[in-house]
């Protein structure tokens, strides 16, 4: 893509957050070119030359719930590296599903449900943004390990993808049940089971 303007970033970005906003709360297949138009304010002119087709456009909303969602978050991975941590992390995640009365869920969850059986393009898109996110988590429990907190037999990214596939079913489970009840029993349970490794590593150093 030819280098923006500011001007020009700054209604690219427009265009994709309101794309972002309309597909995730009503549907990429329902939500029409038009739509987008609309709620962004621009012409089609406007979002043609930004993007060649609704393909274009929903990846560029994957990158966007990307960046929001695990961008967001990366300043939390750098400390993520104690239980304490850990169960702050998911305390948060609790509140702010509390404040939103459950609903919503997860932006790439729904992105993930809807298109990674019907656009290939975008499952990949969608597998390098979870990726991503795993990689966040397995890097505090790197951390952990290196110092001896958890034992070397302990496999970080496999604890990372436990503790990302809790919480992503804990948000649907939560998003269905409009409670925050079934997210803290599968962050709790997830954690208590990395407390439990940790305690063996210290066991073992005595």
């Amino acid at each position: 893509m030819p280098r923006l303007t500011a001007k020009g970033q700054a209604t690219r970005e427009r265009i994709v957050a309101a794309a972002a906003g309309l597909m995730v709360s009503g549907g990429v297949m329902a939500t029409t070119i038009d739509d987008v138009q609309t709620a962004a304010g621009v012409s089609a002119s406007q979002l043609y030359h930004y993007f060649g087709d609704k393909r274009a456009l929903v990846a560029a909303v994957i990158v966007h719930q990307t960046e929001a969602v695990v961008g967001g978050q990366e300043p939390l991975f750098a400390a993520l590296d104690t239980l304490e941590a850990l169960r702050q992390w998911g305390d948060l995640i609790i509140e702010l599903q509390r404040s939103r009365n459950c609903a919503g869920g997860c932006p790439l969850a729904t992105l993930a449900g809807e298109l990674a059986e019907s656009d290939e393009a975008a499952r990949a898109g969608l597998r390098v943004a979870f990726a991503r996110w795993a990689a966040g988590i397995a890097g505090g429990l790197r951390r952990m390990q290196d110092r001896g907190e958890l034992p070397g037999g302990a496999d970080p990214d496999r604890l990372a993808v436990a503790v990302l596939a809790a919480l992503q079913g804990g948000l649907l489970l939560a998003q269905v049940e409009r409670a925050t009840e079934p997210l803290e029993i599968a962050l709790e349970t997830v954690i208590d089971h990395i407390a439990s490794l940790s305690a063996g590593a210290r066991r073992c150093r005595s």
